[in-house]
């Protein structure tokens, strides 16, 4: 069977449905209409003979074929997109682009002070950034890398440090402060307003403790439950409640006298950023570029 320049377009989009189990998604990824995809799909199955994705209302699953199909021949497509991002080397300056995955605060603390630099140096580099503190499967979402937490990259992939351990700290205004007076025991923070915050997994995040090698694990109280960073600061400096995160967050509002830190000896190390990225998958370019940068700047030490 002999196969035209449709037919490799075609395989290439039936990869990124495969990958994502969704039109919609891979439409998003490819930057053409959902229904455009699908029609390619089918044109592809036509001319095949078989049928590579069951369809449902809710879901893309693939058959037996479409699984058979993928595996033959995503190395050879992987090896094309390498050999192509090889060529920027070639080029004036690198190119191409590169999707990430990042919580708020790796958002706010470490890519903010770095990307005006980074488009200076390399404007052609698109870097596509969604925010988000929902753990997801990064790579089946496709994003080229995500940013986490040390404690939380995903065993099976690659894991490069962007930043020094940060120290976690209590912090409220100094009008909560002024009303409800400062804890002085961790103990203490059960007869406080606390603003809670929900990680990424829907649990409630439990602030930990740590002095002359004791350690306490509070589970906050407060009638008041976020997932953002930003939005809880903007509480935590209205006098809403006592906020826990890392001390970077809290230190320009603690500069301008708008928050205090308490429990200073109760303070708490723990991991810093880590890029991380599959094993299975080249490194784009940009990507590499981007990571030298963060760990030359080291916007949060390193």
């Amino acid at each position: 069977m002999l196969f035209g320049r449709s037919d490799l377009a075609d395989f290439s989009y039936f990869l990124v449905t495969a990958k994502h189990r969704s039109f919609r998604r891979a439409a998003l990824e490819l930057g053409i209409s959902a229904s455009a995809l699908s029609h390619a799909i089918k044109g592809l199955e036509s001319r095949l003979g078989v049928r590579l994705l069951n369809r449902t209302n809710r879901s893309v699953t693939l058959t037996a074929a479409g699984e058979q199909l993928q595996s033959a021949i995503s190395s050879p497509f992987d090896e094309i997109g390498q050999a192509v991002e090889d060529l920027n080397r070639f080029r004036d300056g690198p190119s191409g682009r590169i999707r990430l995955n990042v919580p708020t605060d790796a958002a706010t603390l470490l890519l903010a002070p770095v990307l005006p630099a980074f488009v200076d140096l390399y404007p052609d580099i698109e870097v596509d950034i969604a925010v988000s503190n929902h753990m997801i499967d990064v790579i089946d979402s496709g994003f080229d890398a995500g940013i986490r937490y040390g404690g939380t990259v995903p065993e099976d992939m690659i894991a490069q440090r962007l930043s020094a351990d940060l120290r976690w700290v209590v912090a409220g205004s100094p009008s909560y402060l002024d009303r409800f007076g400062a804890p002085e025991h961790p103990d203490d923070l059960h007869q406080h307003r606390c603003l809670r915050f929900r990680l990424g997994d829907d649990r409630m995040y439990r602030w930990e403790f740590e002095r002359d090698g004791e350690e306490i694990l509070i589970t906050s109280p407060g009638s008041l439950v976020l997932d953002e960073t930003g939005f809880i600061l903007s509480l935590m400096a209205g006098g809403a409640g006592l906020m826990y995160a890392p001390q970077a967050v809290v230190a320009p509002l603690v500069e301008q006298g708008k928050a205090r830190l308490v429990l200073k000896d109760w303070t708490t190390p723990g991991p810093g950023f880590h890029i991380y990225y599959s094993s299975r998958r080249h490194v784009p370019v940009g990507l590499r570029l981007l990571i030298e940068l963060i760990r030359e700047m080291r916007p949060l030490g390193l």
